[in-house]
Parts: structure tokens; C-alpha cells; sequence
């Protein structure tokens, strides 16, 4: 694949607006995919499944069996409405569309695909309505991750990109984000 074929590619891929950026779907990013690696691999696991939380990884792979890219995403069981449902499918779609975004498959404004950002700005507007807060159990888990971290010694930077979090996480983004980074040090293995 050249930079060239990449851009082609991105080019001539459907996006969908979402606040003034354009993201492309998971679907445009297969497609995508299979037109620079028409005989190529993308394998899906469930890294970890409890409490009603799962963790997704995602490997695009070429047809000799390389790694080109893969992503990581979580869902929370009932955090939205299609949630309730297909927490399960939610995760391995957005691990799916982040693992070919780190190949540069549709990512002209973010990594993120349009089903990321479409779920997140649900997930928002249904907590703004209920007014519910997402962790009541008075833990910290930005201190309880931060900690396990520092024991471990981990790179946070593998913890903070794998999850996604930045500036808006909330303390139950960093619940998940802990529940990833113990997943992470015993290899996905409980």
C-alpha cells in the first residue's frame, strides 16, 4: 500500500457530519480496507467481559498475516438505548473502526469513527437528562488507576490512548479505563 493508494481510498469514502466534523463509518472503513487488502485479516476478541463491561480488541492484518493496525474500545451494558442490547457489538464495531484508522483508513478528522462519536454524544445527552451520575460509589478511580499504574509500572500513555481519555473523562471512564489496564498486565489472562 502507498500513501497514494491511501488517500484514493479516503477520497472516495462516505463520512457523516457530526458537529461540524466529518467521521467515517466502520462500514466505509472495511470497505476500505478490503480495496488496499482485498485478501487481507481483521480478527476480533474480547479482551474482558464483567460487571457489564466489555473490552474490544481489534487486529487488521495483511494477506502474509502482519500487523497493520489494531484499536481497542469499551461499552457499558445499558449506558445507552441500543446498549441495553448490543453493548457487545457497539464495542467490536468501534474496536474495528479504530484498528483500521491506525492504518490511516478514514481518519481525514479523527480516529474516532462515526459510531464512536454518535454513541458518546448519546451517552452525554442521556446523563445531562436523567441528571444520573454514572459511579456512585464514592471511589476515585482517576486515583485508583493513577496508582495501579505507578505500581505496575505501566506507560499511561498506553492506558490513556487505549481508552480514550482526556479532559471530559468521568470517574466512570476511569473505572473502565482501570478494569483496561489490569486486563492489560495480565495479558487479557484473569
Amino acid at each position: 500500500m502507498t500513501f497514494e493508494d491511501l488517500m484514493k481510498v479516503n477520497s472516495g469514502m462516505k463520512v457523516t457530519d457530526i458537529k461540524g466534523k466529518n467521521y467515517a463509518e466502520v462500514n466505509e472503513r472495511i470497505k476500505g480496507f478490503r480495496r488496499l487488502f482485498p485478501n487481507g485479516t481483521i480478527s476480533t476478541e474480547i479482551v474482558n467481559l464483567e460487571d457489564g463491561v466489555v473490552v474490544f480488541k481489534a487486529t487488521a492484518l495483511d494477506e502474509d498475516g502482519r500487523i497493520l493496525g489494531v484499536g481497542h474500545a469499551y461499552e457499558k451494558e445499558g449506558s445507552t438505548f441500543i446498549n441495553k442490547t448490543s453493548y457487545i457489538e457497539n464495542a467490536e464495531t468501534s474496536a474495528v473502526g479504530r484498528a483500521l484508522g491506525m492504518i490511516g483508513i478514514g481518519i481525514d478528522t479523527s480516529v474516532a469513527s462515526y459510531e464512536e462519536v454518535a454513541n458518546a454524544v448519546k451517552q452525554q445527552e442521556e446523563s445531562e437528562k436523567s441528571g444520573e451520575k454514572k459511579d456512585d460509589s464514592g471511589v476515585d478511580y482517576r486515583t485508583e488507576l493513577r496508582n495501579f499504574i505507578l505500581k505496575k509500572k505501566i506507560d499511561p500513555n498506553i492506558v490513556v490512548k487505549g481508552c480514550g481519555l482526556n479532559d471530559k473523562s468521568t470517574n466512570d471512564d476511569y473505572k473502565m479505563a482501570l478494569i483496561y489496564a489490569k486486563n492489560y498486565v495480565s495479558g487479557g489472562k484473569k
